[in-house]
């Protein structure tokens, strides 16, 4: 008999490096232990709109709004089953290829995905901010304003994080899913951080 796979619903936003970090080691948890990734678009544009950020990350966070766009119009076209993989093409240019997020990179990243490359045009257009705003207050409506991506709601518990690198492999990926768990699941638990010395390590 085949065990059921508990869903683990994650917001990313393509953007962000940690995020992606942590996506890695979602998909390893995934290969390992029965759950089921279901993945949702936020926005670190939104979430940062209004507030008083240097120059060099008001100009990054303005570059944010067009692959999370692409994300929506192709959930929107295809379903969300498709996030998952555009969300591994899109970190695979940007994390790892050092490539920006223009239409040449966007576009190839849909045709890697099986997707239609003419949904990068949709980077420009502002008739999908809405679903963006939308889909990213649901997910931070489940841990608060004061968080960024990627967020992890699972089993009726949602958490921020884990900011982890390089992401966990084999038993370390289970051991930290199990320890997350752990804590997420205490009651009154808020918060564990200590400051990141490392920068991130896409290996």
């Amino acid at each position: 008999m085949t065990q059921a796979r508990t869903p683990v619903d994650f917001w990313f936003d393509p953007l962000c490096p940690w995020a992606w970090i942590t996506s890695r080691w979602i998909h390893e948890v995934a290969a390992l232990r029965p759950i089921e990734p279901r993945w949702h678009v936020m926005s670190l544009s939104v979430l940062n709109e209004g507030k008083d950020v240097p120059e060099q990350y008001r100009r990054l966070i303005a570059e944010g709004w067009g692959p999370v766009r692409v994300c929506i119009a192709a959930e929107q076209k295809y379903g969300p089953q498709v996030l998952g993989d555009l969300y591994t093409e899109l970190g695979v240019r940007r994390h790892l290829r050092k490539l920006p997020f223009d239409r040449p990179t966007i576009e190839d990243a849909l045709r890697a995905a099986g997707l239609d490359p003419e949904l990068a045009q949709a980077a420009e257009s502002t008739d999908y901010d809405e679903a963006v705003r939308a889909s990213h207050a649901e997910g931070i409506g489940l841990v608060g304003e004061e968080v960024g991506t990627p967020v992890i709601a699972v089993e009726g518990v949602a958490f921020f994080g884990p900011v982890v690198t390089p992401a966990p492999k084999g038993e370390d990926a289970v051991r930290l899913w199990d320890g997350v768990l752990a804590v997420a699941r205490t009651p009154g638990f808020y918060e564990l951080k200590r400051t990141r010395t490392e920068e991130p390590s896409f290996e």
